[in-house]
């Protein structure tokens, strides 16, 4: 067994190719069985704020395989370790929630779909009330940006929200911010203005735990601006622009994913105030930096879709549509 996988480990390394889930695991298990090595539950959730840290700073997709393996291992360590049953499936909750964003953002619906179903039943069988609440906010998010049911969307939010018992945790905000951009979408300004007002409220309890965190199971400043900024261009006013300012100062340098899509809500900000060609210019040249998520794709399409009709032939305009429907 240990020499197979030394083999398909010196094979993938020679060539350049992914090294195969459990193949390093099997050559390193001997030493780790000789030294009686337990489970480290502080390097495992280590990694996993590291995925969280990478998720916005590396190409989308390119975390599934080392996310793959490490969710293989640690299916592995759940069938021999009862001792720390609890800490691995929080661990393998946050690793499923992660591989499920990549699967999101390179357009595996089915992937993502089966894999947070996955985290889902991890995050409550872990008994974590903030972990299962962040999960399904999460789920939400990326719900809502893929373009899936409001229904189903709203339906995740409100048991998120259900979940937390009003007690803030990095999922709680989420969980408002969804709400709101929905409403602000379908044009309900109260109900998106009062949820951003509950948003605030919830985002000022916050832990520093909480707010002091810049991986994707915080919730910092920036994200809430971020928010923000994207609620109110929908909701149109001079808000908008302060909030896209403020969101685009607080990213650091790096964040590639959040600041593209800030600069395509600019874009859409410059088009509802009648400056289209710059909208449309500065549209394009944010969608050319990244791949097309699916946040930029549901963006791109609301500025097609509000277009004024003597720009929807504009030679930009022509090239949004293209890229969005490819």
């Amino acid at each position: 067994m240990k020499r197979r996988a030394a083999l398909q480990l010196i094979a993938a390394l020679g060539a350049g190719a992914t090294v195969p889930p459990g193949a390093l695991e099997e050559i390193l298990a001997g030493i780790d069985r000789a030294v009686d090595r337990p489970v480290d539950v502080d390097e495992w959730e280590s990694a996993v704020r590291e995925y969280g840290f990478l998720i916005n700073r590396q190409p989308v997709g390119s975390l599934i395989n080392d996310l793959t393996a490490d969710i293989i291992g640690i299916g592995a360590l759940l069938k021999r370790d009862n001792a720390q049953r609890t800490d691995l499936l929080r661990i393998s909750a946050g690793l499923s929630a992660l591989l499920a964003i990549e699967f999101g953002d390179i357009g595996n619906r089915r992937g993502a779909r089966l894999t947070w179903g996955t985290a889902r039943r991890a995050a409550d069988a872990s008994g974590d009330r903030d972990l299962k609440v962040w999960v399904r906010a999460r789920e939400a998010e990326e719900a809502f940006w893929f373009g899936l049911s409001p229904q189903e969307i709203g339906a995740r939010t409100t048991e998120a929200i259900r979940i937390s018992g009003g007690i803030p945790n990095s999922g709680l905000p989420r969980a408002y911010a969804v709400r709101a951009s929905l409403a602000a979408e379908r044009g309900d300004e109260a109900t998106s203005r009062t949820t951003m007002h509950e948003l605030s409220d919830v985002f000022e309890g916050l832990p520093d735990s909480v707010t002091s965190d810049p991986a994707t199971f915080g919730w910092n400043e920036a994200r809430f601006r971020w928010n923000e900024a994207y609620v109110y261009t929908l909701l149109g006013g001079p808000r908008a622009r302060q909030a896209v300012d403020g969101a685009l100062a607080l990213y650091p340098p790096g964040t590639l994913g959040p600041v593209a899509n800030l600069r395509v809500i600019d874009g859409m900000g410059m088009i509802a105030g009648r400056e289209v060609d710059m909208g449309l210019d500065h549209t394009l040249a944010a969608l050319q930096e990244l791949p097309l998520s699916p946040a930029r794709r549901r963006m791109t399409g609301q500025i097609l879709r509000t277009l004024p009709e003597e720009a929807r032939a504009l030679p930009a305009a022509r090239e949004l549509r293209i890229l969005t429907s490819a």
